[in-house]
């Protein structure tokens, strides 16, 4: 038996909630459960995306956010943590997933060369090794776990969601990014498109 509290997997939290998606989780009034392989990052739950279910049951959350985390897995490890948030989301949950887009990063090195500053964030000027090995400063002061281990083209990601169990796949690319929005079966993929679609997420036009 579930519950009826609508709940949200920040799946790889980082330091903070999920800045991105606040609107929508503010709009659906849902739980931020922040999950996180740092425990120095107090997240709610310290684990791994590859283990969800050693911290919560199957069908526990109606929405998994999970931004920039796959990359930094092994490529033989992506399958079973796709897996594993397929598991936890109910029937009608889906999930949004980000990564960098290794297809934009090489088109970028062609054009540019790959030392040159790709746009500026938070932490800092990001080049294509930042994106392809994960962020050279956070590295270098002793978090090997932010090291990126695969890559993804939005075919690829699309195509591993699909194999994972969901049977529709919406995949955008922009920025450097991919963002894949996929769906469980019962969902109710046009009020969650909309939902999306007003906070920034148009997936409506490009599916998989």
């Amino acid at each position: 038996m579930t519950s009826s509290l609508k709940r949200m997997l920040n799946a790889g939290s980082g330091p903070r909630p999920a800045q991105r998606i606040a609107r929508l989780i503010a709009e659906k009034h849902w739980e931020e459960v922040r999950l996180d392989i740092d425990p120095e990052v107090r997240p709610d739950v310290v684990g791994s995306i590859t283990a969800l279910d050693a911290s919560f049951d199957a069908q526990s959350f109606d929405a998994v956010w999970s931004s920039h985390v796959l990359e930094h897995l092994y490529a033989h490890e992506v399958y079973p943590a796709l897996r594993q948030i397929h598991r936890v989301l109910r029937p009608d949950g889906f999930a949004l997933v980000m990564s960098p887009d290794i297809e934009a990063v090489a088109q970028f090195i062609l054009d540019h060369g790959i030392a040159a500053v790709a746009y500026q964030s938070s932490a800092g000027p990001i080049r294509p090794l930042d994106m392809l090995y994960g962020h050279s400063r956070a590295i270098e002061d002793g978090h090997h776990y932010m090291a990126h281990r695969t890559g993804f083209t939005a075919d690829r990601l699309g195509n591993l969601l699909m194999t994972a169990g969901f049977p529709t796949i919406n995949v955008r690319r922009e920025n450097f990014e991919i963002c894949a929005l996929a769906f469980m079966p019962e969902a109710d993929v046009a009020d969650i498109e909309s939902a999306l679609a007003r906070i920034g997420f148009d997936m409506r036009e490009s599916a998989a």
